[in-house]
């Protein structure tokens, strides 16, 4: 029984895919079997096979489906797997996604849902403690474009970010995850004065932190009221000791904006929630310095299965 919802649940993740991939048909056409079979259809190339396993002239790696940057050669490293592998990605370039079975992340490109391959956290290959494994034939190697930032400054360009603090960021995180438009969102502290807090610095409850996630999102395909308005509406912005049984000023619920503009949207939206009769608590701050959580707390969700305990979706917005 549970080979066979192993096998559903691989089966909607590849018509998921497909669904992605549609706007991308006359790319793919161009593609041939073997280069299908890894970027549509998950497969896997076989190890030291790939043209981009040895490669260490300068340049940028691309998606081969719709030419989005994804990896800078600066983060190429030999891990002596037999597949290319960095340390970062671009951000927002590259979407994490739980594989059916559950035990491995899967790599895709986030703009257009070529699978790339997988990425794997702590083995200790690099500083950065991170290897995004990736199949040659999912890439095109750019060399005309020296790996000087060019790309990241590029995507950064069209991304911006939000920040907010609704209690347990593993609750927030796996609700902003789900919007479309949003390429990324990192759990971890904002608010205080202690510098690079860890997570037991601020549960302590005397750093000014509070939990925090930073969404990383594409104004062209998702606005920031949207962003501000699923806040409101995943965590209760009414309680004022925490976030259901989370209690404590790292709990508390915060928007930090990055201007004038971010401030009149969310004022606009508490002013409606409060012509409903509902007393909010949410503070609107300036955004001060962002402080991501160790790894282990990234993605908690996606990694170990289950829901969020203290979050749940309430429309509060017509």
């Amino acid at each position: 029984m549970q080979k066979i919802l192993f096998a559903l649940l691989a089966l909607c993740i590849t018509v998921a895919m497909a669904e992605e991939l549609k706007p991308w048909t006359t790319k793919l056409k161009g593609l041939s079997a073997f280069e299908k079979h890894v970027i549509v259809d998950k497969g896997t190339e076989r190890p030291w096979s790939g043209k981009y396993v040895n490669t260490s002239e300068k340049g940028v790696y691309r998606c081969k489906v719709c030419g989005q940057p994804l990896y800078r050669s600066d983060d190429k490293f030999n891990s002596h797997c037999g597949w290319p592998s960095f340390d970062d990605a671009i951000p927002g370039a590259v979407k994490e996604i739980a594989d059916a079975d559950g035990r491995r992340t899967e790599i895709i490109c986030a703009n257009c849902g070529a699978h790339l391959g997988h990425v794997f956290r702590g083995e200790g290959f690099t500083k950065k403690n991170v290897r995004y494994c990736v199949n040659s034939v999912s890439l095109n190697f750019d060399k005309k474009m020296k790996s000087s930032g060019n790309d990241d400054k590029a995507v950064a360009a069209t991304l911006k970010k939000a920040y907010f603090a609704g209690g347990c960021f593993w609750g927030v995180e796996y609700y902003m995850e789900k919007i479309p438009g949003v390429k990324e969102v990192t759990s971890g502290f904002m608010g205080g004065d202690v510098k690079n807090p860890g997570y037991y610095d601020v549960v302590k409850g005397d750093t000014g932190h509070l939990e925090t996630v930073e969404v990383l999102y594409d104004p062209s395909k998702v606005s920031y009221e949207t962003l501000a308005k699923t806040f409101f509406e995943i965590h209760d912005p009414t309680q004022t000791d925490g976030q259901g049984p989370d209690r404590g000023s790292q709990y508390l619920s915060a928007v930090f904006v990055n201007d004038k503009n971010e401030r009149k949207v969310v004022n606009k939206l508490i002013g409606i929630l409060e012509s409903k009769g509902l007393k909010i608590a949410t503070k609107v701050l300036n955004k001060t310095p962002f402080y991501p959580a160790e790894e282990y707390h990234q993605d908690h969700y996606m990694r170990k299965g289950g829901t969020p305990y203290c979050h749940r979706r309430v429309k509060r917005f017509d």
